[in-house]
């Protein structure tokens, strides 16, 4: 049980605060309720920008990177297609630094042209490397749009293209700014060795002469049922085929998201795992292959992906994939196998929660998804799960028209 407190401050930042004198440094969690999926599809990849943005100095810190040295610290950010975060840790001695900050980063960035011209520079050029000129690299580029068709899921954090950022004017980056980097739209966690008492009083010192603001405001639109199979060939110069199989699911506070986990690990979590044990070691279709989910807070994807071994085609690829579907749909789980994904799940769930950092980030995100407190029923709600729950969602999703199938062709092959 991870235990806590909350506060909201009349600004609307939600203040979180975990107490543990165990830990020898202090962890500071900033979220955003911002990701990709809250950019216009004709201006994708803002929210990634933002992020490198940040870190190019605010109103009254020129160097963000400086002082967070200065006082033992480290930080990092990421970027979703959900949220926005940043986090440091640092001495409990210097906590205040980190509230320093990030009130002044929220307050306002040091916007300027030379600045915006540099971290777009940088992102296109992020594009380029790791989407554009790397073998696989556009696989979401291409897998997104196959299988949304309304919700902003249909492009990756990166963006849909390099142009979107490349157009980016000041003014549209200054409106975003404001639109979302607002203390209404931001939850703050501090974990370690504090006090509910002096992390308040810092919180309002420091966030809470900043002003509410009026939010973006954009709908997010609910992605409609799949009803028939969608599929796309595309040949690139790759040394495999490769297939990607992605299905819809359900949101992560839906009652079947663990259900529907745990289906992922029965076939893939590990060398014992059944896609592996027979489509790779007994009949070698593939030199490896897996499954997993988005984990995304909306509906998101079961995602099959292989790499096919030579001499084997997608049909017979993709027929063997079926088959190991087929078997987990209508032959009940044994609880041996069960019991192994339950425990290897809870083990590397609780293993993460042994660092300040990751209890304030999963503290801060289950307050978005609607209530920290979410945090302590995971493992329960894993637990719970049935080998009949197993067959029931497997039968729900993985089917041929709720899928969208990706058939990555290497040149020169004869496929």
């Amino acid at each position: 049980m991870i235990s806590f407190k909350k506060f909201t401050l009349n600004n609307g930042l939600k203040v979180i605060v975990h107490s543990d004198k165990s830990m020898p440094v202090v962890a500071f969690n900033l979220l955003y309720n911002v990701g990709a999926k809250h950019e216009w599809p004709n201006r994708t990849g803002f929210a990634h920008l933002f992020e490198h943005l940040m870190f190019g100095g605010s109103v009254n810190i020129p160097n963000y990177d400086e002082p967070v040295e200065q006082a033992g610290g480290e930080n990092n950010a990421f970027t979703s297609n959900d949220i926005t975060n940043y986090f440091l840790t640092l001495p409990k001695k210097n906590l205040e630094t980190a509230f320093w900050i990030e009130s002044d980063r929220m307050l306002g960035l040091a916007f300027s042209q030379k600045s915006l011209d540099v971290q777009k520079n940088v992102v296109i050029e992020e594009f380029n490397q790791r989407y554009l000129n790397q073998p696989y690299g556009d696989v979401w580029l291409l897998l997104r749009p196959l299988a949304y068709k309304v919700h902003p899921y249909q492009w990756p954090t990166i963006g849909k293209t390099p142009e979107h950022i490349a157009n980016a004017t000041l003014n549209e980056v200054k409106e975003f700014f404001y639109r979302h980097y607002a203390p209404n739209n931001a939850i703050l966690c501090v974990a370690g060795d504090v006090s509910a008492d002096e992390v308040l009083r810092m919180a309002e010192k420091w966030f809470g002469s900043i002003p509410y603001r009026e939010l973006n405001g954009k709908a997010i639109e609910k992605e409609p049922p799949q009803t028939e199979k969608r599929t796309l060939e595309v040949t690139r110069r790759v040394p495999y085929n490769s297939i990607y199989k992605a299905y819809h699911m359900c949101s992560r506070t839906h009652n079947d998201f663990a259900a529907t986990d745990l289906i992922s690990d029965i076939l893939s979590n590990g060398k014992s795992s059944r896609l592996f044990q027979n489509l790779v070691k007994q009949k070698g279709i593939f030199s490896n292959i897996d499954a997993f989910i988005t984990g995304d807070n909306d509906e998101g994807l079961f995602v099959i992906n292989g790499r096919l071994n030579d001499n084997y085609t997608f049909e017979h690829a993709e027929k063997a994939i079926n088959n190991e579907i087929d078997r987990i749909k209508t032959e009940p789980v044994s609880d041996y196998e069960m019991d192994k994904v339950k425990n290897k799940f809870e083990s590397n769930f609780t293993f993460g929660l042994t660092s300040a950092n990751e209890k304030a980030l999963n503290l801060c995100q289950y307050e978005l998804l609607g209530d920290a407190n979410l945090l302590n029923s995971v493992v329960k709600n894993y637990r719970m799960v049935t080998s009949t729950d197993i067959q029931r969602v497997a039968k729900t999703i993985l089917n041929d028209t709720n899928c969208s199938t990706l058939y990555y062709k290497a040149e020169n092959t004869n496929q």
